[in-house]
């Protein structure tokens, strides 16, 4: 019997209650500043550990049904294919374009099965991707991309289990989740989009660039998070007013002529940053930018601005329910969840 013709089988044996899905972006930790930075390189091999991690904890936990997409690489599918696991492994099969739209596809994919517990693996972008075609959902976010101030770093076992545990309904989702900021992109109301932590204007770029940000082009940037502790534009606004996932507001920041900071703009890459200004803003206050340049979204040049558009963004914690994954095991043992299920 072939892999995929055992997965099937097993997918068949029983109906599911409990429903968890396991998305891989396969292109997350692979792009250029590997080559222009000090990023490190994700491996497939290192992405269906992982999956295979998930899949033994939310397993182990009890859950009925696992849901995974065929993508280029197998990386999910050849993870889970000959495990012994009690849950049913069901493989979808989406429309492969080989960017980014994948992701959503999968997304949209597990949703049109019910499902919405979701362990992810990929950095900013990734998860903007998920968040963005479905902001209702409970994720799990594990980080394997170069950029990662919104997904966790967490031992993807213990990521499986709490999934399992939330798509089973013993968690107490009003105190083990908490919606995530969004920043809401407008311009001229024509297009609109969001992120997860930053909202930067650049000029003298162009879109699809995957260098390092030159700081020499940073104009202004609008952050959801502002961590001295993360990589990328986050420390920019975190070195000067830090704002935390918790705090119930962003940070503006003008770059120009004033407070010097050094920053890891990148993994292992370092630039000195000028920063004029910066401002708190609270939910729902709009930030007008100027229209010049374009806008990059979580580390992806996405948006040339038009002379004379209007653009604007807000802050919401609108965001997708994440999971505290620490407090949901301390929840799980104090209450006996895991004996339950075992």
């Amino acid at each position: 019997m072939s892999a995929p013709q055992a997965l099937q089988k097993r997918s068949l044996n029983k109906p599911g209650n409990s429903q968890i899905a396991i998305c891989v972006n396969p292109m997350a930790g692979r792009d250029v500043r590997r080559l222009a930075a000090r990023a490190s390189t994700v491996t497939h091999e290192a992405k269906m550990d992982c999956v295979a991690r998930i899949a033994a904890g939310a397993d182990a936990m009890g859950v009925d049904e696992i849901f995974i997409v065929r993508e280029p690489f197998r990386i999910a599918e050849r993870a889970v294919e000959w495990m012994r696991l009690n849950a049913n492994v069901k493989l979808l099969n989406i429309e492969l374009t080989h960017d980014l739209s994948d992701t959503a596809r999968a997304i949209d994919a597990f949703r049109a099965h019910g499902v919405d517990h979701v362990v992810a693996l990929g950095g900013d972008g990734t998860h903007r991707v998920i968040v963005k075609t479905d902001p209702e959902i409970y994720l799990v976010p594990l980080s394997t991309g170069t950029n990662n101030v919104f997904p966790l770093t967490v031992e993807a076992t213990i990521a499986g289990e709490v999934a399992a545990l939330g798509a089973k309904g013993l968690l107490p989702r009003d105190r083990m989740c908490r919606r995530a900021k969004v920043a809401k992109l407008s311009i001229d109301n024509c297009v609109q989009d969001i992120g997860l932590i930053d909202v930067v204007r650049i000029e003298n770029d162009f879109v699809g660039n995957y260098r390092p940000f030159d700081p020499l082009k940073l104009r202004e940037m609008v952050l959801t998070r502002a961590e001295p502790d993360a990589i990328g534009m986050s420390p920019i606004g975190g070195l000067m007013e830090p704002v935390s996932a918790d705090d119930d507001c962003g940070l503006y920041v003008k770059f120009g002529a004033g407070h010097k900071r050094r920053v890891p703009v990148s993994p292992g890459y370092f630039r000195d940053v000028h920063i004029s200004k910066t401002k708190k803003l609270a939910f729902g206050h709009s930030c007008e930018l100027e229209s010049n340049g374009l806008i990059a979204i979580d580390g992806d040049r996405l948006h040339r601005i038009e002379d004379g558009q209007r653009v604007s963004v807000n802050i919401n914690r609108d965001g997708p329910h994440v999971y505290d994954v620490s407090a949901s095991m301390r929840f799980a043992a104090e209450n006996g969840l895991c004996e339950r299920v075992a």
